[in-house]
């Protein structure tokens, strides 16, 4: 995998930091450092564990979306993946045309409406520039049903310049409770990838 911080570099702003051409520019040109290639073993765990195949389950900043693949295989049925690049979504609607487990959202994370049960973080957060982070706590407790959760990673380092844009389970913790949802788990993980190993956290969150 590339070097993260070097593949990612800011070109274009809006009121939520950067913009749907600067992510479109980095698809459209396969300039894309963060993806793995594969779910994250984290989120992977996770879904090993969960019952519930009927679950409302949204992935915002989906990118190209190998959580929803695994979700497919393992029997989920109701995943609605959202982003608002252009060149990705169209590519993620041809390759989930035949499955009707998954619905392909072309829209801003922000203005989008909808309900959810559970909600899949993963590499979305990083990608919003810090002064938007308390509006990323509000919306994902208006997408969340009562009880709901938000589960995924986050980075427990920083970087000199982002995206990606990192910080510690202190700060995280403190964010999520201020934005009234419950945290029921956020320590350093062991299952990450080698280049992220010993830099990420695994977190649970619920709407109270």
């Amino acid at each position: 995998m590339k070097n993260e911080k070097e593949d990612i570099k800011r070109n274009g702003n809006s009121e939520n930091g950067l913009d749907k051409y600067y992510w479109d520019e980095r698809y459209s040109s396969h300039q894309t450092g963060w993806d793995l290639g594969a779910p994250s073993p984290a989120l992977v765990d996770f879904f090993e564990n969960e019952n519930n195949k009927e679950l409302r389950i949204l992935i915002p900043g989906c990118g190209n979306a190998y959580e929803a693949k695994y979700l497919i295989q393992s029997g989920f049925s109701d995943i609605t993946l959202l982003d608002f690049a252009p060149t990705l979504v169209g590519i993620l609607q041809q390759n989930f045309a035949s499955f009707d487990e998954i619905q392909v959202i072309e829209a801003d994370f922000f203005r989008f409406q909808g309900q959810f049960d559970l909600i899949i973080e993963q590499t979305f957060f990083c990608a919003q520039q810090k002064s938007q982070r308390t509006n990323y706590v509000a919306k994902m407790h208006e997408l969340l049903v009562p009880g709901g959760q938000l589960i995924g990673l986050l980075f427990d380092r920083e970087f000199e310049q982002g995206p990606p844009f990192g910080g510690s389970t202190e700060e995280y913790h403190k964010l999520f409770s201020e934005g009234n949802l419950e945290v029921l788990h956020m320590e350093k993980t062991t299952l990450s990838v080698e280049p992220r190993m010993g830099t990420e956290v695994f977190f649970k969150v619920r709407k109270k």
